[in-house]
């Protein structure tokens, strides 16, 4: 053999040992990314479900909405226990202040929907923190959770007083995920 011939069988060699190669190499992958991205969908599937758990659910009672937002922000249920929501309502002639009358129908579906989705009732992780921090405590109001004045004990009384938020009451100032209940410090922005 002379010598192009040994150096076309050395390309030769080459490329046929190299293909298989570039072929599993290619497959392996092309499985690799297949993988990566069922690991990818797997663990937004499972980030998903577990905010579901972390977040009190949404504000989904148009009577309530009606009546109740109206005047303020529409609290999530989850946000108070069956029983403070029922001191509540029974306190609507003096609501903090304003006398709130109700027909008897808008109440009772007000009432109903309010317990079933109190936070005593609800699988929501921050419905078990405000109930684990209240104990047989029965608040008139979300600012009296010993969890919600914890979450919040590093800000400084007078930053509720701002223009902007008015209050301690106003979560949706601070909280701008507050209407899809997720009240997480990453979403959380304080006017100046």
């Amino acid at each position: 053999m002379n010598r192009i011939q040994i150096h076309q069988w050395i390309v030769f060699l080459f490329i046929f040992f190299l293909t298989p190669n570039v072929v599993f190499d290619a497959a392996s992958a092309d499985h690799d990314d297949h993988d990566e991205k069922r690991r990818y969908q797997k663990r937004e599937r499972r980030h998903s479900e577990d905010n579901c758990k972390r977040n009190v659910a949404t504000v989904n009672n148009s009577t309530y909405t009606e009546y109740c937002g109206a005047c303020h922000f529409a609290y999530q249920p989850g946000l108070l226990p069956s029983g403070s929501w029922d001191k509540i309502l029974k306190g609507l002639a003096d609501h903090f202040g304003e006398a709130i009358e109700l027909d008897l129908e808008s109440m009772n579906t007000i009432a109903e929907y309010l317990k079933a989705h109190a936070a005593d009732n609800s699988s929501a992780k921050l419905s078990g923190k405000i109930m684990k921090s209240i104990g047989s405590q029965t608040p008139l109001r979300i600012t009296q959770v010993p969890h919600i004045q914890r979450e919040h004990h590093e800000i400084e009384p007078q930053v509720f007083e701002r223009e902007a938020i008015g209050s301690f009451s106003n979560c949706v100032a601070c909280h701008t995920t507050a209407e899809k209940g997720v009240y997480d410090d990453d979403a959380v922005t304080i006017p100046k």
